[in-house]
């Protein structure tokens, strides 16, 4: 647990699965953390690199759809980086089960927006200048009923605490973009 919450937010989603049989683990479970420790040791060269020729402070989420298959409930999660080097993290299982891969994606992008406006302020105080704070979303439709405030009927069932985010888009606080498929290459030393 203490090397996905410092330093591993690549381990994030699988040891938030294996957290959930903590009370109750079996067989298959002690597996899946061998699993997770192999991939460690494997990887253990691997290191968060810091450097100075990106955008600064740039986030960037996705879910899954029903992904747990007791509660049928979706997992979210974001990462946020400055300067190309993984900065904050989270791998959750939503409060609520979504109806469409739109609302799961949707309150994706809701809960990150949350904690980039949190970091926004803490850039301000810190005195780190950056003139366009951007969320990097890769599903289309949930970048689209973010943007479009107008009354959606397919989207009707979504809680209202979810279309905050809208606010926060228009009032031009943050910005949400389509995230781009190209995969960045891990850093080795």
């Amino acid at each position: 647990m203490y090397a996905m919450i410092c330093i591993r937010p690549d381990i994030a989603y699988s040891v938030g699965m294996m957290s959930i049989f903590l009370a109750n683990p079996g067989k298959e479970h002690w597996e899946g953390v061998k699993w997770i420790l192999r991939y460690l040791k494997g990887t253990y060269k691997f290191c968060i690199c810091y450097g100075s020729n990106t955008e600064g402070l740039l986030s960037f989420t996705d879910s899954d759809m029903a992904g747990d298959i007791d509660s049928m409930r979706s997992t979210s999660g974001y990462l946020f980086t400055y300067t190309a080097a993984a900065l904050s993290w989270q791998s959750k299982l939503q409060k609520c089960v979504a109806l469409s891969t739109t609302e799961v994606e949707y309150i994706a992008v809701t809960e990150c927006c949350k904690e980039m406006l949190w970091l926004k302020r803490f850039f301000k105080e810190l005195g780190i200048d950056q003139e366009k704070f951007t969320v990097f979303c890769d599903s289309q439709s949930a970048i689209y009923l973010s943007k479009n405030p107008s009354f959606h009927s397919k989207s009707k069932h979504i809680h209202i605490r979810y279309h905050w985010v809208r606010e926060v888009l228009e009032e031009k606080s943050l910005y949400l973009d389509k995230n781009s498929t190209t995969a960045t290459p891990l850093h080795s030393s």
